[in-house]
C-alpha cells in the first residue's frame, strides 16, 4: 500500500526543477571523473548533487506527508491503521536520512 502523490502547480515545478538540477550535477561529476579533474572538485559536485537529491525527496516527502494526513479516510477505507500508517511514513521519511 503506497501514498499515490498528486503534485500541483508550483509543487510539481519545484520538485522536477530539483531533480533536473541534480542531473545535470550527476552529468557534470561523470565529466569531471573522464576528465580526470581533482578529487576535491569531483566530490563538491558530487554533494551538491546529493544535496539536490535529498532536498527533492524531502519536498516529494513533504507532499505525501500533507496528503496523508488529509486523506485519513481513504486509508480507513483500505483497511489501513492509523498506526500502520505512521509505521509506513516513519519508514519513508528515515529512507532519506
Amino acid at each position: 500500500m503506497g501514498v499515490e502523490l498528486q503534485f500541483e502547480g508550483d509543487d510539481l515545478k519545484s520538485v522536477l526543477n530539483r531533480l533536473r538540477r541534480a542531473q545535470g550535477q550527476i552529468s557534470g561529476v561523470i565529466r569531471m571523473i573522464e576528465e580526470g579533474r581533482d578529487c576535491e572538485d569531483v566530490v563538491t559536485q558530487l554533494a551538491a548533487a546529493s544535496r539536490a537529491l535529498d532536498r527533492a525527496g524531502f519536498a516529494i516527502i513533504a507532499t505525501g506527508l500533507q496528503q496523508c494526513l488529509t486523506d485519513t479516510e481513504r486509508a480507513a477505507r483500505d483497511g489501513e491503521t492509523a498506526e500502520q500508517m505512521k509505521a509506513r511514513l516513519e519508514k519513508l521519511f528515515l529512507s532519506l536520512a
